[in-house]
């Protein structure tokens, strides 16, 4: 069996509502699978300017794809979302 060329794996976490995000991301952008899509978000994620350094005792639920509204409700667009 030839070595991987890719030989290091890392597993993430999504809700449903995220996965679905980055699916249709994926499929509008043609991207051959998940991990490809994810590599390429990756890559221009790492590329922008503007991140600040996360504060100490941030914690990993405070950085999801889907921006959510002041009550704690997903939003869409700046628009609540109910679950």
């Amino acid at each position: 069996m030839s070595e991987l060329e890719r030989p290091e794996r890392l597993q993430i976490m999504l809700t449903a509502d995220e996965l679905a995000a980055l699916e249709n991301w994926r499929f509008d952008k043609r991207m051959p699978s998940r991990s490809a899509a994810v590599r390429e978000l990756l890559r221009r994620g790492l590329t922008a300017d503007g991140f600040l350094t996360a504060a100490h005792g941030t914690k990993s639920r405070d950085f999801g794809i889907l921006p959510h509204s002041a009550d704690g409700d997903r939003a869409v667009d700046g628009v609540p979302q109910k679950e």
